[in-house]
């Protein structure tokens, strides 16, 4: 295991029912150097959250009583919580899960059983694509399509009215957004918003880019698919 410790005592929130899965998820971040909060059930992760505010939260999906979705959609629809990165665990057969996780807003998943040096390496993608979005060099709003873009603010307002977005998919829509009429393969906007080799299904893009025309509404549609290529943000005239 790579022990080398982040430069900022990042506070992290496991949400685990089984003891042992818990205990070696939360001693692994430990010894990279994160603050780990353990919750034994959805519930008790929801509260926690709220209270703790944690920079990123793992999330079994498969909870007592609370389960993980329902957790996810809270968490996605309180203003205080929206914006913290959730990484979810669902068993390896369970895709229908994991599509669903995403459509709810996670960021990102890691499937049962799983090595504890590709949820360190996915915890920390997600943590520094967060910090690129606070401290993104471009502190200039991109406008299209009635679409407004702040990534300093990590806002997105669609004719003036304020849309919630994941972390992914505000990556994404920003992505597209600053190459308009530039058309992107699956592999290239994982490469672009994830960084290169990350091992993530094209069907995981799809539902991103569903996710963002939903939450765009009419202005979905500048979001174009091209058939047996990728996306591209409509140009502008």
């Amino acid at each position: 295991m790579d022990a080398e410790k982040p430069e900022k005592r990042e506070k992290l929130l496991v949400v685990e029912d089984e003891v042992d899965i818990r205990e070696l998820i939360s001693f692994n971040l430990e010894m990279c150097g994160y603050e780990v909060i353990r919750a034994s059930d959805g519930m008790e992760g929801w509260e926690k959250a709220r209270a703790e505010e944690p920079d990123l939260v793992v999330l079994d999906l498969m909870l007592p009583g609370l389960d993980g979705f329902e957790v996810c959609r809270r968490l996605k629809g309180e203003k205080s919580t929206q914006a913290i990165p959730i990484i979810m665990l669902t068993a390896r057969s369970e895709e229908e899960s994991m599509v669903k996780g995403l459509e709810l807003g996670a960021d990102d998943y890691v499937t049962k059983p799983f090595s504890p040096r590709v949820l360190v390496a996915r915890v920390k993608a997600v943590l520094r694509r967060k910090g690129v979005l606070k401290e993104t060099t471009s502190h200039r709003t991109v406008s299209l399509h009635g679409i407004a873009i702040d990534p300093a603010r990590h806002e997105v307002r669609v004719d003036g009215k304020s849309i919630v977005l994941s972390a992914t998919e505000f990556s994404i829509l920003f992505f597209l957004a600053e190459n308009p009429g530039w058309v992107f393969s699956r592999s290239q906007i994982i490469d672009a918003v994830k960084g290169e080799d990350y091992p993530v299904t094209s069907r995981s893009v799809d539902v991103q880019i569903l996710g963002i025309r939903k939450k765009l509404g009419d202005r979905g549609n500048c979001i174009e698919t091209v058939r047996g290529v990728g996306y591209r943000m409509e140009s502008v005239e």
